[in-house]
């Protein structure tokens, strides 16, 4: 039997020094703050590190890619306090922030019940995480962070607030498209993907995968009102890519062995994407493993056309495993 290794924590000031040089400049570079993002599913563009808005600096700010909605991040590397509690309220009101997330390296029970009131009493709009920060290692083996969630927006209980503006034909769709997230994560759990879905699902339309870039983003997508489900890879900020992958684009083809492929430029936007749909009633459960054999088909394909454009700029054709 090979010899396991003994996990052991290491204390965050020993990998950061200074909260403000270290630890954030760290956390705002793309590689290192897509884990954080990853954890609360969150797609994030323009992330700036200590962002001013009049006296204010905040930590980090970005915007949310998919909506536009302001985020701010504000760091500790100690226990959660009240100071700190302050500069969140303070900087949120400062860049009218709909996303607020709280890194910490500890929770006080106070905080974390401060944190619980204010995303059940806030309007729908306006969420808070807190967020505990963990790194680990091995033996001799490089230190690995861990973000662990310990409050988020409860989706149910903005939902059943918001009942008296919602109607019942709503709350059935937030609860089917929940339900079909939860089983598309199961059929993956039982196949050798490459593809990994290590977000939460949530009840809304789409589901979004990461694959350790925040440059793009894979999103799967239901449509109940046109019967059809799709696929996306969408180009955060990035036209001179799309530019690039449309260049290429009998050869990208070739790969995801579709020629249906549609390419979304997006021209007033900072964004584009490159999708796929089919047709297909997302409330029939009788196809729904049809459905999620064609997302994880086609997102590998999407995943293999962005490695090879990022790296050799070489799109050879590719062997398809799964029916389309």
């Amino acid at each position: 039997m090979k010899k396991l290794g003994k996990l052991e924590q290491v204390r965050l000031r020993d990998i950061w020094k200074h909260e403000a040089l270290d630890f954030t400049q760290w956390m705002a570079k793309e590689e290192n703050i897509s884990l954080l993002l990853d954890e609360i599913s969150i797609t994030a563009e323009n992330i700036k590190a200590e962002d001013n808005a009049g006296k204010f600096n905040v930590d980090i700010s970005a915007d949310e890619a998919e909506t536009g909605k302001k985020i701010i991040i504000e760091n500790q590397l100690e226990k959660t306090d009240h100071s700190h509690l302050g500069q969140l309220l303070t900087y949120a009101s400062s860049f009218d922030a709909c996303i607020i997330v709280w890194v910490v390296a500890d929770v006080r029970d106070e905080h974390k019940r401060a944190i619980e009131w204010f995303n059940e009493n806030m309007q729908s709009e306006i969420s808070f995480f807190l967020v505990k920060t963990e790194v680990w290692q091995i033996g001799d083996s490089e230190p690995a962070v861990k973000f662990n969630v310990i409050v988020e927006p409860n989706d149910w209980a903005k939902i059943n607030k918001n009942s008296s503006t919602y109607s019942k034909e709503l709350t059935k769709t937030k609860l089917n498209q929940l339900e079909f997230w939860n089983s598309f994560k199961d059929y993956e759990s039982n196949y050798q993907s490459k593809l990994k879905l290590g977000r939460k699902p949530r009840p809304q339309h789409w589901y979004s995968i990461s694959f350790g870039s925040s440059k793009v983003e894979l999103s799967c997508t239901t449509n109940s009102r046109d019967n059809c489900v799709g696929i996306e890879l969408y180009i955060i900020d990035d036209k001179k890519m799309f530019s690039n992958l449309h260049s290429n684009k009998e050869e990208i083809e070739n790969i995801i062995q579709n020629k249906d492929i549609i390419w979304d430029e997006l021209p007033n936007k900072k964004a584009s994407r490159i999708r796929l749909v089919k047709e297909g009633d997302p409330d029939n459960k009788e196809r729904w493993e049809e459905y999620f054999g064609w997302f994880l088909s086609n997102g590998e394909g999407f995943v293999e056309v962005f490695n090879l454009a990022t790296h050799n700029n070489s799109y050879p054709r590719r062997e398809r495993g799964r029916k389309s």
